[in-house]
This record gives C-alpha cells, sequence and structure tokens, in this order.
C-alpha cells in the first residue's frame, strides 16, 4: 500500500514538470519564428509589414522573394569559393537543401537546445535529430 501511495506522490510530482518543460519548448519555438518573421519583414514597413507579420506568424507566410532567398544563400555560402560556391548556390537557390549530416544535426540541436538540462533536453535532442 505504501509503494502505491509513494508512485502516485511521484507520478503528481511528475507531471506538471512534464507540461512545464513542453510549454517552454512551445515558447522558445514561438520566439525563433518572431526572429524569423523580423528578419524576413525587413523593408517592409506600414500595412504591408503588419500583414506580412500576421501571416508569418500563423505559419501562412508567402515564400521567400528570390531576392531573399539569393540574400540567404549568399550569408550560408560565406566563404566558400569556386565550384564548391556554384553547386551550392545552385542547390540553395533551386531549394533544395541538401540534407545535413549527423554530425551537423548534432551541432545545430545543440546550438537550440542551449541551457536546457535533464529530461527537457533529452527529449528536445530526440526529437530535433529525429526530425
Amino acid at each position: 500500500m505504501t509503494r502505491m501511495t509513494a508512485l502516485a506522490f511521484a507520478l503528481a510530482l511528475a507531471l506538471p514538470t512534464a507540461a512545464l518543460a513542453q510549454d517552454k519548448a512551445t515558447t522558445n519555438t514561438q520566439q525563433d519564428r518572431m526572429k524569423d518573421c523580423n528578419k524576413r519583414a525587413e523593408g517592409k514597413t506600414g500595412d504591408a509589414r503588419k500583414t506580412f507579420m500576421s501571416a508569418c506568424l500563423s505559419g501562412e507566410a508567402p515564400k521567400m522573394t528570390q531576392q531573399e532567398r539569393m540574400s540567404a544563400c549568399n550569408k550560408e555560402a560565406g566563404a566558400m569559393k569556386g565550384d564548391e560556391r556554384k553547386t551550392f548556390m545552385s542547390s540553395c537557390l533551386s531549394g533544395d537543401a541538401p540534407k545535413m549530416t549527423q554530425q551537423e544535426k548534432m551541432t545545430a540541436c545543440n546550438k537550440k537546445a542551449g541551457p536546457m538540462k535533464g529530461d527537457e533536453r533529452k527529449t528536445f535532442m530526440s526529437s530535433c535529430l529525429a526530425a
């Protein structure tokens, strides 16, 4: 009987913690979306910006313009030169993102995880690496 009571007590403590971790992950995603939308809305003003931001934050943002895509691809290409840059730019501009290696995924997910610890980090890393 005492084991069951202890188990019920432990479960009652664990459930709210899991819910808080999920809310924090959702908030981080919303913050990331806001940053992305703000970056894409640069140069837009007034009603055009309001309309774009509203659509972007709801997930219905129009695709990037060719100019936006060129700018983003140039930033990603960084110091690449020659044939490597040409191949990268071609695939980037066509929208064919090259698949990440497992090591690149791990590095990207570690950056996104930031200061998360314990079960929260483990859950996040698992879902991030699976995506």
